[in-house]
């Protein structure tokens, strides 16, 4: 193995609570620069120097933070959304991005529709009434909803949305869809906006990314279009849901159930949830399986390599 001074650098930045899971593995072949680890005293000579950095889940990449690194040439990233990232200022500075891509789509699909026949057969809400020793004192359980025949109305038919509407479709659900344009080779119905979509579903999916314009686009109007029946799943960003107005909805009993991996404030979650049966309730986990780290890890370490061999990303942002 050849010496760490003829090693490539790479810059692993992450917040503290994440664990450096790869970094044994690259170590073998790339120099890395921690700002965390204080054992290493060469990372400030070093820092004005290196080109690629891995940036480690939604860990934040301002234009704060790329002052630090002026010859930052590429983000190499491992989350499947990008609000994190200053977008603007990557462009400006010519600073290539790549993302999780679709490593973790099935995984995310697979949760979305979970949490949906769990809302829908009150799969939790059936064990909590079993284990709580309900059932010889109250007897009957409510009856829950048929999956097939639901109207299933897919915010972002993207890597992740689509996988959900495949797998819907084969429940026998009817799968309408809005995202940023209209996708022409996809038969299902397109919405021009998240309204309508509302207006003609019975489940609202949120598989889209957290932008300017999707920040709590799930407010009382949409809500409230939705209907008391209606269901929704959020699989996407914690923001993109104004989180007061769905928890008042929930409690009035204005809406018909929310299903929810991802919150505004993690990890805090609004505790008014937790009482309600109408509810499920994951650890922003939905991307998290053996399955998704293995493709993840081949995803990274592919571009960290192609970077340096000059050769072309996958995964990469096209900045609009």
């Amino acid at each position: 193995m050849a010496s760490s001074d003829h090693q490539q650098l790479l810059l692993v930045h992450r917040f503290p609570r994440f664990k450096t899971l790869f970094v044994s593995k690259l170590r073998t072949r790339y120099r890395i620069l921690d700002p965390l680890d204080e054992s290493n005293p060469s990372f400030l000579p070093l820092s004005g120097s290196v080109r690629v950095m891995l940036c480690v889940g939604p860990t934040p990449v301002t234009s704060e933070i790329l002052d630090k690194y002026p010859s930052l040439e590429c983000v190499v990233g491992t989350s499947a959304g990008f609000d994190h990232f200053d977008l603007v200022e990557l462009r400006r500075r010519g600073i290539r991005l790549t993302t999780a891509g679709d490593s973790f789509s099935d995984d995310v699909a697979d949760l979305a529709v979970g949490m949906l026949i769990d809302l829908l057969r009150k799969v939790s809400g059936g064990d909590r009434f079993v284990r709580g020793g309900c059932w010889p004192v109250k007897g009957e359980f409510p009856l829950g909803s048929k999956v097939g025949g639901k109207r299933v109305g897919i915010v972002g038919l993207g890597s992740i949305g689509s996988r959900v509407g495949k797998r819907l479709e084969a429940f026998g659900c009817s799968i309408a869809y809005t995202s940023k344009r209209m996708k022409p080779s996809v038969p299902f119905p397109f919405h021009s906006n998240i309204h309508d979509l509302a207006i003609n579903s019975d489940v609202l999916i949120l598989c889209c990314s957290l932008t300017k314009e999707t920040h709590r686009m799930v407010d009382k109007d949409l809500l409230t279009a939705l209907g008391k029946d209606g269901i929704v799943i959020n699989v996407g960003r914690g923001a993109l849901v104004d989180e007061k107005e769905l928890v008042q909805f929930l409690k009035r009993g204005e809406i018909g159930g929310a299903g929810l991996d991802v919150y505004e404030n993690e990890p805090h979650v609004p505790e008014e949830l937790f009482g309600l049966d109408n509810v499920v309730l994951s650890p922003h986990v939905a991307v998290l399986t053996p399955e998704s780290f293995e493709a993840l890890e081949e995803l990274f370490t592919y571009n960290i390599e192609a970077f340096f061999s000059n050769k072309p990303l996958r995964a990469q942002i096209e900045y609009e």
